[in-house]
């Protein structure tokens, strides 16, 4: 990266007036040939003001493994769209505007993303009465012409106990033309009531940012206020947050290879997953009382720490889940009918993950090697590394190898750092953070990339607080896994990404 992006390292701070301030057009241009040089924007952002918008780009540079920020301030109320070039950008440009009030000129589908008013009144992009209640997803759909092209229409209610979203198919006959994903019903005002902060309960918004990825973004969350605090974390500490990060991603991948199994009608893999689920969430559960991971983690390390007798508990534990769930997961391989199902359906390829910016076991399974754990380690990953399973067809059962690959490297993982367990202090002491700084922090969800960005005032508050979850990178995949199947093919194609809701809806 050239001298407009200031360099960092995942977890790092640095002071706010450190990273350069260019001009809106320059500014734009370095992002473009920085994706041009290879370069992945991991979070782009607005700071709204009174009469000038901020923004904030942080972009990923793999092959060195660090960071770079950049930023511009514009007085203007309009800037040209980078989409048409970078579609991984698309979905930015529509948060900032609608965020701050930024029209993005010739945007390629120009609409709001959550439905909410921008944080500063009376700077709609859309130039919506404010006196007029917003409706979640009333707006123009894309539509494909054509003699017996129809439309369907799914959501947001559903007849399965899910989170809403509205799912709307240009369909021919059975084949889908086109699939375009609304969102927006779970909006909870995340990001707009952080700034002030840390509160006392921000600690407890941020597990749950997306439920079932508690110590994802918990863990996210510390490595922010510790690198704004100067904390160094205890090694003991590290290895039980990483612990605990593979165990959610064990919970959940085995959920998933449950779940893909009971989508094709296959029972027995159905069943026993479900229950080898607990299982796993039960062992966190051994680690702090909850099962969600709830209450582990804490700025400087964990709350909780492990006895012996919970270490060999845990041991026992992870030697029967491993058993049942392979045993479980082999009937999947094993079964002509199954492997029909999932073989060549809702395929991905791997230029399109590269041009949307695909993360996680979505990306992986398109032979995208990304994975925050190797790339820009942290906490114990940077002592011990994972090694990263890749698939290249894309497809469901890519989607699904690639959870049962992940799950057999974290459990080897669990294994060894419990019989390895270092001694000392689980927890290192608070400390403040620091003013007119600005920290990132990437962490590997279950879902894949996990990306918080904190920038402090001059008492070390927070100024503005960026979350990118993976679902917001991932979303636009399903889309295009469905170009081309059968409608029929949805709940199946759905089920593989299992992308979340609340995560995307901030």
């Amino acid at each position: 990266m050239n001298g407009s992006f200031r360099i960092l390292f995942n977890g790092s701070a640095v002071p706010f007036a450190d990273i350069p301030q260019v001009d809106p057009v320059p500014f734009l241009q370095n992002i473009l040939d920085a994706i041009d040089r290879g370069r992945r924007v991991v979070s782009y952002f607005g700071i709204p003001g009174a009469a000038e918008t901020t923004l904030v780009c942080v972009l990923a540079d793999k092959t060195e493994g660090r960071l770079g920020v950049t930023r511009t301030v514009t007085r203007e109320d309009r800037l040209p769209t980078l989409a048409l070039l970078c579609p991984q950008l698309q979905l930015f440009e529509r948060e900032i505007a609608e965020q701050c009030g930024l029209t993005f000129d010739d945007h390629p589908w120009f609409k709001p993303v959550r439905f909410h008013r921008p944080f500063v009144p009376g700077r709609d992009a859309w130039n919506r009465p404010a006196d007029v209640p917003l409706k979640v997803g009333v707006m123009d759909y894309y539509q494909v012409a054509g003699d017996e092209v129809h439309e369907v229409a799914v959501g947001p209610v559903h007849a399965g106990i899910i989170e809403p979203g509205h799912f709307r198919f240009q369909c021919h006959g059975e084949e889908v033309f086109h699939l375009e994903i609304s969102l927006g019903y779970q909006h909870r005002g995340v990001e707009a009531g952080l700034p002030g902060g840390p509160h006392p309960r921000t600690f407890q918004q941020m597990e749950t940012v997306a439920g079932d990825t508690t110590i994802g973004h918990g863990q996210a969350y510390c490595m922010v206020l510790e690198a704004l605090g100067g904390i160094k974390v205890p090694p003991r500490a590290e290895v039980l947050r990483g612990i605990a990060l593979e165990l959610e991603r064990l919970a959940n991948h085995t959920g998933d290879l449950g779940a893909i199994a009971g989508d094709v009608g296959y029972l027995p893999t159905a069943s026993f997953c479900g229950r080898i689920r607990g299982d796993f969430l039960n062992m966190t559960a051994v680690l702090c009382g909850s099962r969600f991971g709830r209450g582990l983690l804490t700025p400087g390390g964990t709350i909780f720490d492990l006895t012996a007798d919970h270490r060999d508990d845990l041991l026992k534990r992870l030697a029967a889940a491993r058993r049942d769930l392979t045993d479980a997961v082999e009937l999947l391989w094993s079964t002509p009918s199954v492997m029909g199902r999932l073989e060549g359906t809702g395929a991905v390829s791997r230029e399109f993950a590269v041009k949307l910016g695909l993360v996680g076991p979505a990306a992986r399974a398109c032979g995208v090697k990304r994975d925050v754990r190797l790339d820009y380690p942290f906490g114990i990953f940077r002592m011990t590394h994972l090694p990263v399973a890749t698939a290249f067809h894309g497809d469901v059962c890519a989607r699904t190898m690639i959870r049962w690959q992940e799950a057999q490297k974290s459990m080897d993982f669990i294994e060894e750092q419990l019989q390895h367990l270092p001694a000392g202090d689980h927890r290192a002491k608070a400390a403040p953070c620091a003013g007119r700084h600005l920290a990132v922090a990437l962490t590997e969800g279950w879902r894949g990339e996990i990306c918080h960005v904190a920038i402090t005032d001059d008492e070390g508050r927070f100024a503005r607080y960026k979350i990118v979850d993976p679902s917001f990178h991932n979303w636009q995949g399903l889309a295009m896994a469905l170009r081309g199947e059968q409608i029929s093919d949805f709940p199946l194609c759905n089920k593989s990404f299992n992308l979340s809701y609340c995560g995307f809806d901030l």
